[in-house]
């Protein structure tokens, strides 16, 4: 039997959470990718993978250029599966997460591009999907920006508590 309610949940949806990030070998991060302070964990920027682990570059681009809103969106929702993997190997178990504090969500997009809100929407929905509504609930930004690292469309970070 799963101690783990919200992997259940992912499956039950028919979604699955990817293998741990592959970063390519030229890159080696200077931070964790989530950092645990007390009941806090605090995720770094992640950016869309695939189940394997692998970046999913082919979502890599700019937004309103390279890629359109359905490419964005899924972007996002991808991106909230790394964060939630992310969160399991720190954690041990998604049902210990208690609230998600706030949501920081940037789109790599050209400057015309005034969808920022219904990209970053993907994100939100997955976490309301697999998460109680008093968990999930979350205070969020959504904005453009020039460039990301490696040309992502989409980097999103995030607050989150824990017992």
């Amino acid at each position: 039997m799963s101690t783990d309610s919200v992997v259940e949940k992912l499956e039950s949806l028919g979604m699955s959470l990817p293998a741990p990030l592959q970063l390519p070998p030229h890159i080696v991060p200077k931070f964790p990718f989530v950092r645990v302070i007390g009941n806090r964990a605090l995720v770094s920027g992640h950016g869309p993978i695939h189940a394997d682990g692998s970046l999913a570059s082919e979502l890599f681009g700019k937004v309103g250029q390279d890629l359109d809103l359905e490419q964005a969106t899924e972007a996002a929702r991808l991106t909230g599966l790394a964060i939630l993997s992310s969160l399991k190997d720190e954690l041990g178990s998604l049902a210990r997460v208690t609230a998600w504090g706030r949501i920081m969500g940037m789109v790599n997009c050209t400057p015309d591009f005034v969808q920022q809100t219904p990209v970053i929407d993907a994100f939100s929905e997955l976490i309301n999907q697999v998460f109680p509504p008093e968990v999930a609930a979350h205070s969020r930004a959504a904005v453009g920006m020039v460039s990301l690292p490696m040309g992502m469309s989409v980097e999103i970070e995030a607050e989150v508590y824990f017992e």
